[in-house]
């Protein structure tokens, strides 16, 4: 499940370091170049209000292999894209479909022991984490070689590979509620209103998943220009550096299996806002820009497996919607963050990139220091 979730969250990222040779073969602006980004996570972001909460009423394993399948369409109609609009509707059915992933992962926790689940989340959202690092690493290197066309043209038949894994390996479980997809849906807001942790987790890992999206959107430009001029190939290394922070996952479940993940989740906001302050600062060192990214990725990665085991734990029968509600919303500040940091590169570059991102993150720790304290006068 770990290396499907890992192979799936890719789709998303290819694009990233392919950015500059994708706008001049349609002849994009800088704007419009993060507009497409910003599809990617939109169609995520959408695609979870529809498929995930199916996962609490419907067999997971046909819908997990079926939707994996509906990746690699999408993934052939991106490798074969021929006008702006075919490559921007693309864009957004392989987000979409990468929806999938937020099924598999409180699937996974569903299937793990009590004592473990932690330990479990951390594990598969490892993979994931690393199919989001080492996916710019992969697309930067065969994109210089075969030409962007060629990265998603492989990804279609490894989707197609995953979904036949999945279809064979994954047990059948039945389903976890009697619930129609309207009373789904309808539940949504009674589980906002009544589970405090997760709106403290919701709008946290939205505003930090902003952060960490729009960096990687902004950096191929970064790196492109001097003092780096590095190619697609060039940009995609960084995914393989920040890979390194992906390795920490299983051992934040860990830490959240005996802790709780609240402090845990205080932590990777700072690492995050050091990170900042260093890409901000240092960032035409290379060593300094180096140890950022390591840190960035790190510090998302701490705050997202904690906060996500944090709320598998609330609701066991709603996992599914619990996960729909926290991913909708961290997509929804993934797509705006890729957006909103390319607008800044355009308009100041680096250091508007770095100083919104620094504001964004500054507001999370005010989330966190208010509901921390609004808990500690309930106590």
């Amino acid at each position: 499940m770990a290396i499907t979730v890992g192979t799936v969250v890719a789709n998303l990222y290819y694009a990233q370091p392919l950015l500059p040779d994708i706008a001049r073969e349609f002849h994009l602006s800088a704007a419009t170049t993060g507009t497409v980004a910003m599809l990617g996570m939109a169609g995520a972001s959408i695609a979870q209000l529809v498929f995930v909460p199916l996962g609490d009423i419907r067999e997971r394993r046909y819908l997990i292999s079926g939707m994996i399948a509906a990746a690699a369409i999408a993934l052939l109609l991106m490798a074969t894209a021929q006008t702006v609009p075919i490559l921007m509707l693309a864009t957004f059915l392989c987000g979409a479909s990468a929806s999938v992933n937020h099924i598999t992962t409180p699937f996974a926790a569903q299937l793990a022991p009590e004592g473990s689940r932690g330990k479990v989340v951390g594990t598969v959202l490892g993979g994931l984490l690393v199919g989001i690092l080492i996916s710019r690493t992969y697309s930067g290197w065969v994109g210089e070689v075969f030409g962007w066309r060629a990265v998603f043209f492989s990804a279609t038949v490894i989707m197609l590979v995953m979904a036949t894994l999945m279809f064979k390996m994954l047990p059948m479980t039945g389903r976890s509620s009697s619930l129609t997809w309207p009373q789904l849906v309808k539940s949504i807001g009674p589980l906002w209103r009544e589970q405090r942790i997760l709106r403290e987790a919701v709008m946290i890992n939205t505003l930090m998943f902003c952060v960490f999206s729009g960096f990687w959107t902004s950096m191929v430009f970064f790196v492109e220009g001097p003092p780096y001029n590095y190619t697609s190939k060039g940009a995609g290394m960084f995914g393989l550096i920040g890979a390194a922070g992906a390795m920490a996952a299983p051992l934040a479940g860990r830490l959240v299996d005996r802790s709780g993940g609240k402090r845990n989740v205080l932590y990777s906001i700072f690492m995050m806002l050091a990170a900042y302050v260093i890409l901000w600062a240092f960032g035409t060192n290379l060593a300094a820009f180096i140890f950022g990214v390591v840190l960035l990725d790190l510090g998302q990665q701490f705050g997202h497996v904690s906060n996500q085991t944090r709320i598998y734990g609330l609701v066991p029968e709603a996992r599914s919607r619990l996960n729909m509600i926290y991913m909708t919303c961290s997509f929804t500040g993934g797509a705006l963050g890729s957006y909103f940091c390319a607008y800044f590169w355009n308009l100041a570059g680096w250091w508007g990139v770095c100083s919104f991102s620094t504001t964004l993150l500054l507001a999370a720790f005010g989330i966190w220091w208010a509901f921390n304290r609004q808990q500690q006068r309930a106590t």
